[in-house]
Formats: C-alpha cells, structure tokens, sequence
C-alpha cells in the first residue's frame, strides 16, 4: 500500500514537473512571436500581404509582449498552477484572433493551441483549450466573414462565407478533438505504465538489496548457512572463510555436502526423516510458490535444532532458481515451548492437569475409541466451604493441595488427574477395578493430615466404558457426576450432616 502511494506521488510530481518545462516552453514561444509583426512587416514590405498594415504588425509586436510579461510573471511565481496554464493558452488563442480579425490567415494556427495543451498531460485542460479555441474560432469568423465575402466572388452575402467556413472549421475541429483526446489518453497511459515499469524495477532493486542483508545477518545467526544455485547446480557455505562454490551432480547426489555431515549427528530415530528432509532433489518441488520449509530435529550432542529452506530467487513460475539452507540450535527455545505448553495446561496451586488440558483431552478422547479398561472419575472435596469460613482461605487452599497429592499419588502411572473447579477433580484412568482404586484414594485422604486441618474426605464417582459399552464420552462423564454426588449425599447423611443449614 505505501508503495503504490509513493508511485502515485511521484507521478503527480512528474506531471507537475512537466507542466513546470511546458510552461517555460511555451514562454519561450510567446516571446518568439513576438518576431510575427517584423515578419509580417517585411511581408507587407514585399507585397505578400496587401490587407495589412503595419500598424497591425506593431499591434502584434505588443500584444506578444504584453503576454509574454505577464506569463513569465505567471510562470516565476505559480509555475505549476492551473491557472498559469490556462493564461498561456488562452494567450496563444488571442494572438490567433488579433491576426484572422487582422486578416492574416494562416488556419493551421486556429488547431495549434489545442495540440499544444497536450504536452500539459492534463485532459481539463486539454478540454479548456478545444472549447476555447472553437468558441473564438466561432466568433472571430463571424466577424470576418463581411470582409471576407467582399472580397470573393463566390459568397453572396456574408452569411453564406460564415457557413461555409464554420462548416469546415467544425468538422476539422471535431476530428482534431477525438484524435488529440486520443493522443492524450495515450500519452496518460504510456507514462503510467513507465511509472509502474518503474516501481517494479525499484521493488526489484529493493528486495536484491534485501536479500543480500540477509544473506550477511544470517551468516552470523545461524549454525549454518549454505547458499544453493539450482540453475549452475552448485553450493556454497557462508559461514566459512573462505567461500568456495562446490558442485551437485543432480543425477547422483541427493544430499549436499553440508547435510551429508549433519546426518551423523542427528538421533538415529529421526535419521529417516532428516534424509526426507533434505533430499536436493525434492527440495524445490517442496518449496514452489513457499517463502520457507522448516523442520526440527535432535543433535546427540547439542540438542534441538532447526532446519529451514529459504527461496532466495525463484522463476516466473515459482519455483525456486537459489535457496538458502540454514540449520540453527533451537533447543533452549523448545525447552521454553515444552515450559509454556506445561503450564499453560496446569493448575498453579495443585501442580496437576488444569481445566483446558481436560477439555483438550477429551477432545480427543472423543475422536478415537475407548478402549476397555477405559474410566472416568468424578471427585469433589467434602466440606471445603465450611473450613473456608471457619478456619480462613489458607485451610481451605490446603485442603485442596491435600486432596490433590491424594489423588495423584493413589493414581500414579494409570491415568491423569484434573483439577477443573474450586474443589472438583476430574480424573481419566485405565484400570480394570475402579472400585479399588476408589478406595485406595479414599484411604490415602485418611491417611492425610494439615497445618489446619486434621482430615480430609472426598466424595467419589466413576463411570466406566465397560459397565456402559454403547455410552458416549459426555455420557459417561454424566454418570460419573451422578455417581459422585449420591456418595457425597451418602457421606452427609452418615455423618448427620444437614447440607441445607
């Protein structure tokens, strides 16, 4: 977008520019006029011109002069103005009538000014100058035309000279409007298209100059760099001192000499898929009409790494002619990946699985199948809301904390267990005996003793995918609340506990 604003001003300025030079052209060109009146004189001197006076001539001179003076005042203080255009223009026009009304008739001059606005690029103006030249050209005809159809035989009147020669002047007029809008529109179109030429060529410049930055900041980023020419088939390493070109033989090498080294430090696990990666000869299919691939893998010595091919030039049907190949250790920023991903997916205060890894899991829980073994947990804390009030929120924070090394500990390496609420856990486990593993929690909460609290309960449900086979994921999540709440309605009512008060 800035580009093309940019193009757009500097055109404007180029047709500014332009009228600056037409100007001072046509200046140039009243100020020559102002010769006509001694020509005209030496024609008249000679017998060419016998209807003219040299009073004439010396008003020609004059009107010149006086026309020239106030353009070129025009012209030293608005040069680019509209208004300084229109001056000269109309100028040229009046000089033209001062000689038809002077009887020297020279027509080709009545369709000079029009093709001379032409050189202003402008078409208002351009339109100004037909309108006007016509309109004078209709009047100073008009007057003439007594003088004229006196002094040939072939008029009877006036009127008949007038229609004969406006008849003429209007069609030549026309044909001289469409043919200079035509020129004109032309002109417009070809300087635009210079302009675009011009730009293109500039963004080219531009991005050559780009890529060679980058080609220079990336032999000092990156482990790495080597510079590959598909078209001479050759490449070249950067980051050594000295940068020598070698050969790819395309008809038996699939690998270049920088990768063929990298391989024997890649996990051997991973061994097929970096051979995949950065076989030469599937590079640039992989990469037609793409800024970059990149891949990542592990260095047995220094960890993580990042392989990537940049097209650095590529042909007008987008496949790439030179590509950079650059490998770069990335194994600080997966560990700060693997952190985020950690916890942005835990509960801060448990240390277990938050809300949205449960949400997530599910999701994809839903996607494949359950397999047998397959069970899903309801548990909520009993009494929570009593030791807040009671004790303060600091008991009750550790009331949660207990519940929930509880709930870990008793589940181990069977499945994962969530914190999703205040005090709701929610946990998905592979067991084939639910039942224990309930009351393996609930022994482990007996067990549990606080700073604040001596004891700690859990009401617990389960729903499993082998007690319900044709249940869906949601259902069975259902059920397992259902079943956590008729344990906890269990637990009050042994205890003689009156929820409602």
């Amino acid at each position: 977008m800035e580009a093309n604003i940019d193009t757009l001003a500097e055109y404007n300025e180029f047709l500014r520019d332009n009228r600056i030079k037409v100007n001072r052209y046509l200046n140039k060109v009243l100020w020559f006029f102002v010769l006509t009146g001694p020509a005209i004189a030496s024609g008249i001197h000679g017998g060419i011109f016998k209807d003219i006076t040299y009073t004439t001539c010396i008003g020609i001179s004059l009107i010149v002069i006086l026309m020239s003076s106030i353009h070129l005042f025009l012209f030293k203080k608005f040069p680019a103005q509209t208004f300084t255009c229109i001056f000269v223009l109309t100028a040229l026009d009046i000089l033209i009538v001062y000689m038809s009304y002077s009887h020297v008739n020279i027509y080709i001059t009545w369709f000079l000014v029009p093709l001379l606005s032409l050189l202003f690029c402008d078409k208002y103006l351009y339109f100004y100058a037909a309108l006007m030249n016509y309109l004078l050209m209709f009047i100073t005809t008009w007057i003439i035309s007594p003088f004229e159809a006196a002094t040939k035989t072939e008029y009877v009147n006036a009127t008949a000279y007038f229609k004969d020669v406006i008849s003429g002047f209007t069609i030549e007029s026309m044909v001289m409007f469409v043919s200079g809008y035509i020129i004109g529109k032309m002109t417009l179109e070809y300087f635009k298209g210079l302009f675009e030429q011009y730009k293109l060529i500039r963004e080219h410049e531009r991005n050559v100059a780009e890529k060679v930055d980058i080609l220079d900041s990336m032999a000092e980023i990156y482990d790495n760099v080597n510079l590959i020419d598909f078209v001479n088939n050759t490449e070249m390493s950067l980051r050594d001192a000295e940068q020598k070109k070698h050969g790819i033989d395309m008809s038996a090498q699939t690998h270049t000499i920088m990768n063929q080294r990298l391989k024997n430090q890649v996990m051997p696990d991973q061994i097929d898929e970096f051979l995949t990666f950065t076989n030469i000869k599937t590079v640039r299919s992989r990469l037609s009409h793409k800024k970059l691939i990149s891949a990542d893998f592990i260095d047995v010595i220094s960890g993580w790494f990042r392989a990537q091919y940049i097209t650095v030039e590529s042909s007008l049907d987008g496949i790439p002619n030179v590509v950079i190949y650059t490998t770069r250790n990335i194994d600080e920023e997966k560990r700060r990946e693997e952190n985020l991903i950690r916890i942005s997916l835990t509960d801060e205060m448990t240390r277990l699985f938050n809300r949205r890894c449960y949400d997530e899991d599910l999701k994809e829980i839903r996607n494949g199948e359950l397999s047998d073994d397959f069970v899903l947990f309801s548990i909520d804390v009993n009494g929570l809301k009593k030791v807040n009030d009671t004790k303060g929120h600091a008991a009750g924070d550790e009331l949660i904390k207990g519940a929930a090394n509880c709930l870990a500990l008793s589940v181990g390496n069977k499945g994962k267990v969530y914190r999703t609420g205040g005090d709701e856990f929610m946990a998905v486990i592979h067991t084939e005996d639910p039942d224990r593993l309930r009351d393996a929690i609930k022994n482990k909460a007996m067990e549990w003793h606080g700073a604040y609290t001596d004891e700690i309960t859990m009401s617990i449900g389960y729903a499993s995918h082998t007690d319900k086979p044709s249940a869906s994921i949601d259902e069975l999540e259902h059920m397992a609340d259902a079943d956590m709440y008729a344990d906890k309605e269990r637990y009050y009512r042994e205890n003689g506990i009156d929820r409602r008060r």
